[in-house]
């Protein structure tokens, strides 16, 4: 059973922290943490400011498991844990997030420096506000509530702070779970806070198939003016993009515990071809991002991807190269019935006063390692819904909330 003076006393430590929670924050949204893949330089300099405030905030367990990296100017992608020992110490509650965040996309789409955050109406802005610094700072200080009050919670605490989760993952989770394969416990509460609903009702259990490819498209480049002299990659490459709308018809099923229900076909990134106006491009390049439900194989939609971007081959006479740049198929969902599930909704119901419900989304997160593994791992925050957009931010609301949701589940038995 749970102390409810004992926890009152740790939500009112939380509370208190507001103004350090809002620093935080700011500091780390001053430190770009792009990976390689998206034109940035990693992670090394936020995770070491991040270390080091987590020193001068009372952690001192910490164990690193860098990947090495020639694509960053340091070589490293940082990972690292810190561990708060309790009553339990072969059972954690984990709370894992991540480092990395996307690029800010159009600066002018912005109404102030993406990497200068400030607090307006209760709300704080900047890239990464959201996706994953709410969270971050929220498990941080619920933690930090535990130390300042001197308690010694039934299991043991595991906070994790993890590189490159926006784009491959190789150097990051999948790199820790190799190099120490114990480190993790079938027994733990594993809670990614990294996707939601603005309700905080939504605990995730269950994540479609990834991937991600990239399409490449080889004509002849010519003079403007004289296009028969040429081969325009540009047109039929936008001829494929239209073409691939066909995969919803082809990949039709809907599933109701998904949101949105249906798997998705998008095309995204385009790399720039030729620099100036009176040229035919002679390549092209653009990525498109499939969220696939698990009734379907990934080597499916590959194989159908492939005999789309035939077609185009043939009707404009050129060269398709279509290569996977992300692809994971969807391990088996976590039990709804699982402890973290259950712990998860007793603190929602005691903190934010709803009955939460567990579904599945499109979005991938770290949660899909641990279940490749047979962890049953959740995906839970309040979250506004706004990360990889302009002017992202997240609800100071929601720091403190979510705190006293990671403090709760520490405090249960």
């Amino acid at each position: 059973m749970m102390n409810n003076n004992l926890f009152k006393r740790v939500t009112d430590r939380i509370d208190s922290y507001r103004d350090a929670m809002i620093e935080l924050q700011i500091g780390l949204c001053a430190i770009p943490a792009i990976g390689p893949e998206n034109g940035g330089d990693g992670e090394l300099l936020k995770a070491d400011f991040l270390k080091k405030r987590l020193i001068d905030l009372g952690f001192k367990n910490f164990q690193h498991y860098n990947a090495q990296d020639q694509r960053v100017t340091s070589g490293t992608r940082p990972n690292f844990v810190t561990i708060i020992e309790g009553q339990n110490k072969s059972r954690f509650v984990w709370i894992i997030t991540h480092l990395d965040i996307v690029p800010p996309g159009e600066i002018k789409l912005w109404s102030h420096d993406p990497y200068s955050a400030y607090v307006k109406n209760g709300h704080l802005f900047g890239r990464g506000a959201e996706d994953n610094q709410q969270d971050m700072v929220a498990s941080i200080f619920a933690a930090k509530a535990i130390l300042d009050e001197g308690l010694t919670t039934p299991n043991s605490i595991g906070l994790g702070f993890i590189a490159d989760e926006e784009t491959s993952g190789r150097t990051g989770l999948h790199h820790v779970m190799a190099v120490n394969d114990k480190l993790f416990g079938h027994d733990d509460l594993i809670i990614i806070p990294d996707s939601g609903n603005s309700q905080g009702s939504l605990i995730e259990i269950a994540e479609k198939s990834m991937l991600w490819m990239k399409i490449k498209t080889t004509g002849k480049q010519c003079h403007a003016s004289k296009p028969q002299l040429g081969n325009n990659a540009f047109v039929a490459a936008s001829h494929l993009v239209t073409r691939l709308s066909e995969l919803k018809k082809l990949f039709p099923k809907s599933n109701p515990l998904y949101d949105p229900p249906a798997s998705t076909f998008e095309a995204t990134k385009k790399e720039p071809n030729v620099g100036n106006v009176n040229t035919i491009p002679g390549e092209d390049i653009f990525y498109i991002d499939c969220r696939v439900l698990p009734d379907y194989r990934l080597d499916d939609v590959v194989e159908a991807i492939n005999l789309i971007a035939g077609k185009i081959e043939n009707k404009f006479q050129v060269n398709i190269e279509i290569s996977p740049v992300f692809y994971l198929q969807s391990p088996p969902p976590t039990p709804p019935d699982s402890p973290v599930v259950i712990a998860l909704q007793e603190a929602i119901r005691n903190v934010y006063n709803l009955k939460a419900f567990a579904g599945g989304v499109g979005a991938g997160t770290l949660a899909s390692y641990f279940r490749r593994k047979g962890f049953p791992a959740a995906v839970w925050s309040k979250s506004s819904l706004n990360a990889h957009q302009p002017d992202e931010s997240c609800p100071i609301d929601n720091m403190l909330g979510d705190a006293k949701v990671f403090a709760h589940i520490f405090l249960q038995n």
